[in-house]
């Protein structure tokens, strides 16, 4: 995929995460349970690639809170710091994962984004709101217990949408089959 293409592929990407926040928001919660903001940022790790995926994840929550005040201002640091480490392990993991298997190279970097993320998101919390001290508890909660719905929808949609471009030739193959096969 070209530079030119990335470049646009982000900034649709990026768009959806002011887009798609502004959808859930009519739900109490939704943003920290279904993480809505998590999708675009993890798509353009795995299409894009490591930089634009920081990019993405870093510029998506702060452009979102700009424009329509989601997410607060107080934690839009941490978000940009969880959803760039999500888009640039995303975009190194696929880059580095080569099972042969599309789906399992998918689901290996999104696991891996997403266990790095969070382990990240919540050294910065400790930092920024607790002054270093933050208990696992309260961490494990707030970014296992509390966003199982929303890990289980990136989980599911992620990977189907990294696959039906593909499969549309929207984005280039990973695997080309070979004419000799």
């Amino acid at each position: 995929m070209s530079y030119l293409k990335k470049s646009i592929t982000t900034s649709m990407l990026i768009a959806l995460c002011v887009v798609l926040p502004m959808a859930f928001h009519t739900i109490p919660r939704a943003g920290s349970i279904l993480m809505p903001m998590h999708i675009p940022v993890l798509l353009a790790g795995l299409i894009c690639g490591p930089v634009f995926g920081l990019i993405a994840g870093a510029s998506g929550p702060l452009l979102s809170s700009l424009i329509t005040g989601m997410p607060p201002s107080g934690i839009v640091p941490i978000m940009m710091i969880e959803l760039g480490t999500y888009g640039l392990v995303s975009g190194i993991m696929i880059q580095v994962v080569h099972t042969r298997r599309i789906s399992v190279d998918l689901y290996i970097s999104l696991i891996t984004a997403m266990l790095v993320g969070r382990v990240i998101a919540g050294i910065a919390q400790a930092v920024y709101f607790f002054g270093g001290t933050y208990a696992i508890g309260i961490w494990a909660t707030s970014y296992f217990v509390t966003s199982v719905p929303g890990l289980v929808i990136q989980l599911l949609f992620v990977p189907s949408v990294v696959i039906a471009l593909e499969r549309e030739r929207v984005i280039p193959l990973r695997y080309p089959v070979s004419a000799s096969a």
